[in-house]
């Protein structure tokens, strides 16, 4: 982890506590030495962070730190609350994870009487079917997608039949029952979708994908497969 994304990390850390939290807690949480915490958040005020506190007695973040006072509407935040209660409930753990960090920010961030719109909010995501289980890290593929780098993946088919695949990763479906990578199969030489409750191992390359990942989506959503995946039938031409 590198310095500027520890720091976040640090400020996450600090609007997740509403009451003073000692350094060794923090230092515990973010998994480094009392003393690099302790210079990180000298760090952090000195770029203007509102951390209350010192060694020995706890510290906590005022808010307001980073962005501006955010105005949004009562429909934008119930739609903000429903989208990041839906990811939450219906994605993976990490990017679960992710929704709630994000909205925990715009919280901190909000006037008073809009964070009480926030955190009063009746909407709500009922309960997702039974989905299938994924082996693998869906994480791992989101970061290749990010940056562009080859898949190498043992793929099992609706027949049994495992095979392995390199593949370029282009977009990742989330489904009531199932996700769905899309990319360009080596094997194949064209577009195919892979369901990822099907795929057993799952290594992400240092090879970039030599095409642009723009052109290829384009390409795709005029392909077959996609008109297939966009009818939810999935995995039915790998």
């Amino acid at each position: 982890m590198s310095r500027t994304e520890r720091l976040f990390t640090l400020l996450q850390a600090l609007r997740h506590h509403r009451f003073p939290v000692t350094g060794a807690s923090l230092a515990d949480e973010l998994g480094v030495s009392l003393r690099t915490l302790y210079r990180d958040i000298a760090t952090l005020q000195a770029q203007g962070a509102n951390i209350e506190g010192e060694p020995g007695l706890g510290y906590i973040l005022r808010p307001g730190f980073m962005l501006p006072p955010l105005m949004f509407t009562a429909e934008e935040i119930e739609a903000l609350v429903l989208g990041s209660n839906w990811v939450a409930k219906r994605t993976d753990t990490h990017l679960g994870s992710a929704a709630k960090n994000a909205l925990a920010k715009i919280s901190s961030v909000l006037p008073q009487e809009l964070r009480h719109n926030l955190d009063s909010s009746s909407l709500m995501v009922g309960t997702a079917s039974q989905a299938e289980t994924d082996v693998v890290d869906l994480s791992i593929i989101r970061r290749a997608i990010r940056s562009e780098y080859k898949l190498r993946i043992d793929y099992c088919d609706m027949q049994g039949n495992v095979t392995q695949r390199t593949i370029w990763p282009l977009a990742l479906g989330y489904f009531d029952h199932v996700r769905m990578l899309a990319g360009w199969c080596e094997v194949r030489q064209d577009f195919r979708h892979f369901r990822t409750d099907r795929i057993s191992t799952l290594l992400i390359t240092q090879d970039h994908y030599p095409r642009r990942k723009q052109d290829l989506l384009k390409e795709w959503r005029t392909c077959d497969a996609y008109q297939q995946a966009s009818s939810n039938k999935i995995g039915k031409n790998n």
